[in-house]
């Protein structure tokens, strides 16, 4: 058990499936010693009907918490041993239902001794132990109802990286950082025009100076995204612009992007924005997935201050 005790608790479905092996093996051996013909995979569908009730693939799937693809296959084995058998539901023609035979009832009579010795041997173990087993599995059984290991993960590898993403207001240090994300997207695509350069070259005083303002995100400390609240023209009819968002490509799945787009429409709500404008390309469909999902409409006629722009968009606040 040296492996499990470096693992610990994040290989608990190995140490279940050990567990599981370990007791099905037993289980086959326990059918062997009491000469009982059954396989331990067999013994849940079995013993559903014991009580004598026809049931359906569904009925007995539901009861006892296994796939219908499971079931149907166990079925079919079970139907072939010569323990159950399969007849049409005179109520419902196109459902069939499933019984034991004779054979099967007569089995499930020798296995009567059997359980209430097996019982007696986990009631041992169950006493030999610090731990209640049964009830603890009960417990688990209830808590991953209410929300699976798969969920519960994923909740702590957002909350994670959440904590490894920090949004800050642009300072001097990251002015490198601003041009050269910008620079790496656009150029990927295009070429970068001469109001890039003019903007990028000193987003000072081009944004900042002029009442806008430019978020940050960092990752591990590190910039690895950019956004800017640019003002627009007296005459627009847009107090402010979302522009230069722009995420290092290689930092992924971690809503970088949404995080800045956030932290800037917050702002410009701060600021007594009633609507933001935005220009992209559609080619760009992640970025215009974002947009979107933000709640940015297309606007029906556009005049692109950018050749690579085909896509203006309004967000109202």
């Amino acid at each position: 058990m040296d492996f499990f005790e470096r693992t610990g608790k994040m290989a608990i479905g190995s140490r279940l499936r050990v567990l599981t092996e370990t007791l099905t093996r037993d289980a086959a051996s326990i059918y062997g010693l009491y000469g009982v013909e059954l396989k331990p995979k067999w013994f849940p569908v079995f013993y559903s009907l014991t009580d004598e009730q026809p049931k359906s693939v569904t009925a007995i799937a539901r009861e006892i918490g296994q796939s219908h693809p499971s079931v149907s296959t166990i079925v079919k084995e079970m139907t072939k041993a010569g323990l159950i058998t399969e007849f049409d539901d005179k109520a419902d023609r196109r459902c069939t239902l499933i019984t034991l035979t004779e054979n099967g009832k007569s089995l499930s009579q020798e296995l009567i001794t059997q359980l209430r010795d097996v019982e007696r041997a986990v009631e041992q173990i169950s006493a030999e132990c610090d731990n209640d087993l049964w009830a603890a599995i009960a417990d688990w059984q209830e808590a991953l109802a209410r929300k699976s290991i798969f969920d519960r993960v994923r909740e702590i590898k957002e909350q994670r990286e959440n904590s490894e993403v920090e949004i800050v207001e642009y300072r001097p240090l990251y002015k490198k950082a601003f041009y050269e994300l910008n620079r790496n997207w656009i150029e990927l695509y295009w070429e970068l025009e001469p109001h890039d350069i003019e903007v990028l070259e000193n987003p000072e005083k081009h944004i900042l100076d002029k009442g806008g303002h430019i978020f940050v995100a960092l990752y591990n400390g590190y910039p690895v995204g950019v956004c800017a609240l640019c003002p627009m023209p007296a005459e627009s009819h847009y107090d402010f612009e979302l522009a230069k968002l722009a995420v290092n490509n290689s930092i992924r799945r971690k809503g970088i992007g949404h995080k800045l787009c956030d932290a800037l429409i917050s702002k410009a709500r701060e600021l007594g924005s009633k609507r933001l404008f935005l220009e992209s390309n559609t080619r760009l469909k992640p970025a215009i997935a974002l947009y979107r999902k933000l709640g940015f409409k297309e606007l029906p006629e556009y005049h692109p201050a950018y050749a690579r722009g085909d896509i203006q968009m309004e967000l109202t606040l």
